[in-house]
């Protein structure tokens, strides 16, 4: 049994270490999107593969029976290339996505289809500080508004375009909630808003917001391919793998 898993999240991670304590051989692909990785357990690829064709190429060159894909909800294209490079090599593909989040009691939440759909839903809103956590590749959608003052979270700098009114803050997860309501407090947040990340290291901006009377836009997650079905835990993927 040889896995290549393509991670770059926390279940990737727990999931890499269970397999390497089995001794399995694994080994984990990270994008190189982001500089200083939390790094698994076990052999790491970081890089690219050249799409679905180059990933193919890869599963039949290294002799890979099982692909995992345990990347981020929102790393679409890089399922997409995952279900296209395995069925083209005929290899197994197991996909494992933490659950998005559920509303509670508190929450002032709407829903947008997109970054864009947000982008145009927090224009609309009273000007005022916005608390941006979805990333540093989407700010370009928030370009164009002045009348927020944006405060973004990301783990490294801005390269593209950034609102005219930009605060970026340089930071990395898990956040807890002391700390998350500090920084809305501080910055004088009347809006946050995020994707629909799931899990429980990012879920403290919600239980600040719910505690502040904030309303949040939650971005939907893009679909999943037709016919594919994801595991939700470790141990399913786990389960999926071994059995």
């Amino acid at each position: 049994m040889r896995v290549l898993l393509l991670g770059g999240t926390g279940e990737a991670r727990a999931l890499a270490a269970v397999l390497v304590a089995r001794g399995v051989d694994v080994t984990s692909s990270l994008a190189g999107r982001v500089t200083n990785p939390a790094l698994p357990v076990g052999a790491v690829r970081i890089g690219g593969f050249g799409g679905p064709a180059g990933l193919a190429a890869y599963l039949r060159a290294e002799g890979v029976t099982h692909l995992v894909d345990a990347t981020h909800p929102f790393a679409a294209g890089i399922t997409a290339n995952a279900v296209t490079a395995a069925s083209g090599a005929a290899v197994p593909l197991t996909l494992l996505r933490r659950p998005g989040w559920t509303g509670r009691d508190g929450d002032d939440w709407t829903r947008a289809p997109s970054v864009a759909a947000a982008a145009e839903l927090v224009a609309a809103s009273p000007p005022g500080a916005v608390l941006l956590t979805t990333g540093r590749r989407d700010l370009a959608a928030f370009a164009d508004d002045d009348l927020h003052h944006y405060v973004a979270r990301m783990v490294d700098p801005p390269t593209g375009p950034t609102p005219p009114r930009f605060t970026p803050v340089l930071d990395r997860g898990p956040y807890d909630l002391r700390g998350e309501l500090a920084l809305m407090r501080g910055h004088g947040v009347g809006l946050l808003v995020t994707k629909d990340s799931g899990g429980a290291l990012t879920v403290a901006k919600l239980d600040a917001a719910r505690a502040l009377g904030l309303p949040v836009i939650v971005v939907d997650r893009p679909p999943l391919p037709a016919g594919v079905v994801a595991c939700a835990t470790v141990d399913e993927a786990l389960a999926q793998l071994l059995g």
